[in-house]
């Protein structure tokens, strides 16, 4: 046992000797200096090269971490095999995420590259303002050489993009309104606030199906259509007008737009607006991918057709100019601007200079009578995609079976639905209507089809009668207007025949002589 002891202490103390020997052939400097070339040596032979994405950088967060993490979630959920989850405050959506020391492989344009999730623990603290977190996290991007340029110049601003989607997908939408007639908050907003969770979509739309796909390929195209409008110079921004009957769906029609498109609502109420600066603030602080609405606007404030005024209030004048146009509550008159809305100011709003404050904007208006417009508020850049809501049809009518019946057209009988597609469109009911009568049955579906057959009937009943009156009224009156005419003009026939008779008996007089 002595000599084991004896031998190793013989060998540590040649190793003690070998390693002070090479301290003084090669000096600090000098074997820096070689793990130097040695790194160089193996990168010029290695093929791949390292970024590294701290979450924290210095004292601040890195975004582009966060940013990471979110778009990583989008393809971890199928290919990872230990996931972390996580939901984020105000958030509908849990959220994948690597766990600590994962890899993931990813693919830009034909580009593989592997992504790696570095978590380690943080060396004991000093004192500072802000502790940092015990772990020190981030994420490893492993990609091959020729491939650096693309991913510094593409892939990492495709990442950022992606990861702003799908954070607004995963919050709640919301629901923006100007209440408070313009004031500003604790913060500086105008806006108020709630969630938006109307469960309106186009699906459960009861509209025409050829419609609705024109409709949702439209926005389909607006919103995908950044480089289209930067390169034609256009305002990244569109219009809807909603006009029809009430109870068509134009409410409805809005929320199934956000709810497709993923945009907050701006609800603007223009009678809580004093005058057009008022106006142009509140579109200021607004924020992009959002719907801004106002509904039924030919009774919120006086914008009537400037082509329908009369000489005597002298509306042509004072469509665009008149700061008595406003009408509401607790309006006065003054200058310009002082407390009213004029219609240019209006326009300016919609299609004007401050309407390019934003991007990816859609404004939609409402009406129940398109007719009191102002032809200046409908040409398209204002108002591009003009809505007909009309009345219930047939393949509306089949979507609200379905909707809150749960009846597809192979349930019900053969004719009961040719009863209903011969009826609907003579009664002119509103899907509005149609839903109370189904509403109110929903529990026994059978007497929900037949009275909702028998309502149809009546008012199609109703709507012919009342055609029938209108149509005798109308010919009484073309009747009377004939009598009348006639028995202006029957002095003129009696004198030219009484000529006519004379000129006959002269003729044959000259003929005896």
């Amino acid at each position: 046992m002595k000599e084991y002891w004896g031998s190793l202490a013989s060998v540590l103390g040649v190793l003690a000797f070998c390693q002070s020997l090479l301290q003084v052939l090669f000096p600090p400097e000098l074997r820096f200096a070689a793990l130097k070339l040695f790194n160089r040596i193996f990168n010029v032979f290695n093929s791949y090269c390292y970024f590294d994405i701290t979450e924290i950088d210095g004292v601040n967060t890195n975004e582009l971490y966060n940013a990471v993490q979110l778009y990583l979630s989008s393809s971890v959920s199928i290919s990872g095999s230990r996931l972390s989850l996580t939901r984020a405050l105000n958030s509908s959506a849990i959220t994948f995420g690597l766990t600590n020391n994962d890899t993931l492989f990813d693919t830009f344009n034909g580009v593989n590259v592997l992504w790696e999730h570095i978590v380690t623990q943080r060396q004991a603290q000093t004192f500072s303002w802000r502790p940092m977190p015990d772990e020190k996290r981030g994420f490893t991007l492993r990609i091959k050489k020729k491939d650096k340029s693309l991913i510094l110049d593409s892939y990492l601003d495709y990442i950022m993009e992606k990861a702003n989607d799908i954070r607004r997908k995963n919050e709640d939408r919301l629901l923006y309104t100007n209440s408070r007639g313009g004031s500003l908050d604790s913060r500086g907003h105008p806006w108020e606030s709630v969630p938006f969770k109307h469960p309106s979509t186009f699906e459960t739309l009861a509209m025409d199906p050829a419609k609705k796909a024109e409709i949702m390929e439209d926005l389909k195209d607006f919103a995908d259509g950044q480089s289209f409008y930067q390169k034609t110079g256009r305002a990244w921004k569109r219009g809807y007008l909603l006009y029809g009957p009430p109870g068509t769906g134009k409410s409805s029609m809005i929320a199934a737009m956000a709810n497709y498109l993923g945009y907050d609502i701006y609800d603007l109420e223009l009678t809580e607006v004093h005058n057009n600066s008022e106006l142009r603030k509140l579109l200021m602080k607004t924020s992009s991918k959002s719907i801004i609405v106002i509904e039924d606007i030919d009774c919120s404030i006086n914008l009537s057709n400037r082509k329908k005024g009369t000489a005597n209030n002298s509306s042509i004048g004072r469509s665009y100019c008149d700061p008595e146009m406003r009408s509401g509550p607790g309006v006065g008159t003054g200058d310009e601007g002082g407390n009213s809305i004029t219609l240019s100011g209006l326009l300016n709003f919609t299609d004007g200079l401050w309407s390019c404050c934003g991007s990816e904007r859609i404004f939609v208006f409402t009406t129940n009578h398109v007719d009191k417009l102002d032809p200046a508020l409908l040409r398209s850049g204002r108002m591009d995609m003009h809505v007909f809501m009309s009345y219930c049809s047939f393949p509306a009518l089949k979507i609200l079976l379905k909707n809150y019946l749960g009846r597809e057209e192979s349930d019900l009988d053969e004719g009961v639905l040719k009863e209903l597609g011969e009826v609907i469109d003579k009664a002119e009911m509103t899907p509005a209507d149609i839903s109370e009568l189904l509403i109110k049955n929903r529990r026994n579906k059978d007497k929900a089809v037949i009275e909702l057959l028998e309502a149809l009937k009546e008012r199609a009943e109703r709507k012919s009668k009342s055609g029938e009156c209108v149509r005798e009224k109308n010919l009484n009156d073309v009747e009377e207007e004939e009598q009348e005419k006639r028995a202006l003009d029957s002095p003129k026939e009696g004198c030219a025949f009484d000529e006519s008779c004379k000129k006959d008996e002269e003729d044959e007089e000259k003929k005896i002589k």
